[in-house]
C-alpha cells in the first residue's frame, strides 16, 4: 500500500454510551472515520459534542461499547488494559491542556519518564530526552522543574515527553487551552513542525478554529457524531 495513503486509525460504526441511573447517555453515536498515516486532523465541535471520548477511544484511554477501531491494522476494541497500556505506551504521544507534568521532576526527568517504560537505559533515556528538549528550544532549561517555567515552557516539555517514545500518533487534547495566543501559536507551530519533519499523525481538539486550521482536515462533531460543516 502507498505510504501517503496509509490508514492508520479506523473507526467502523463506534459508540461510546454512558449510564445515568437507567438513562443511557450516548457521547459517541456511530462515527465511522479513517485516518490516514501522517496526517494532521483538527477535531472540532461544541461543548458535549463527544470530542474528548473520541480522543480516549482513539488513545486508548477507553474503550468502545460498540463497534470497531483499527490502530495501525490492529483491532484495539476488545483488548485488555494491559494491551492497552502497552499500546499507549509505544505507539500514542498524548499532550493535554493541563500539561500533566510531575511537579517533583525536572525537564529531563519528566521527558526521560516514558522511556522508562520500555525498558530503555538511563544513559540513553537522557540522551534522548535532552535531545527532545533543545529541539524544542529548551535546552537550558532541562534541570528546572515545572513550577519554575512558564506555561508555554510547560507545554513544550510535554510536548517533548509526548515524542520520548517515538510514537505513530500523537494525541493533543486543547494544547493551547491554557496559553495566551502569541504562546499558543509558538506551541502550534512546534507541533506543525513536528508533523511536517517526522511525519507524526497528529489528532487534535479543540474548540479554537484559529488552533484548527494548522491541520490538514477538519473533523466536526455534534451530538457524537460527525457532521458536516
Amino acid at each position: 500500500m502507498d505510504k501517503e495513503n496509509e490508514i492508520i486509525i479506523k473507526m467502523s460504526d463506534v459508540w461510546r454510551i454512558y449510564w445515568l441511573g437507567e438513562i443511557e447517555v450516548p457521547a459517541l453515536s456511530g462515527i465511522n472515520l479513517e485516518i490516514k498515516k501522517g496526517s494532521f486532523i483538527g477535531i472540532v465541535g461544541p461543548s458535549g459534542s463527544g470530542k474528548s471520548t473520541f480522543l480516549n477511544v482513539i488513545g486508548c484511554l477507553d474503550v468502545p461499547s460498540r463497534g470497531r477501531i483499527f490502530l495501525d491494522g490492529q483491532d484495539i476494541s476488545l483488548l485488555s488494559e494491559n494491551s492497552l497500556a502497552e499500546i499507549r505506551a509505544r505507539k500514542i504521544g498524548f499532550v493535554f491542556q493541563q500539561f500533566n507534568l510531575l511537579q517533583n521532576l525536572n525537564a529531563l526527568e519528566n521527558v526521560a519518564l516514558p522511556m522508562a517504560f520500555l525498558g530503555v537505559s538511563e544513559r540513553e533515556r537522557k540522551e534522548r530526552a535532552g535531545g527532545l528538549l533543545r529541539a524544542v528550544g529548551l535546552g537550558g532549561r532541562v534541570h528546572h522543574k515545572p513550577g519554575e517555567l512558564s506555561g508555554g515552557e510547560q507545554q513544550r516539555v510535554a510536548i517533548a515527553r509526548a515524542l520520548a517514545n517515538d510514537p505513530e500518533v500523537i494525541v493533543a487534547d486543547e494544547p493551547t487551552g491554557n496559553l495566551d495566543s502569541k504562546t499558543g501559536d509558538m506551541v502550534m507551530n512546534l507541533l506543525y513542525n513536528f508533523h511536517k519533519e517526522k511525519m507524526k499523525t497528529i489528532i487534535l481538539v479543540t474548540h479554537d478554529m484559529g488552533v484548527a486550521n494548522f491541520a490538514d482536515r477538519i473533523v466536526h462533531l455534534k451530538d457524537g457524531q460527525v457532521a458536516m460543516p
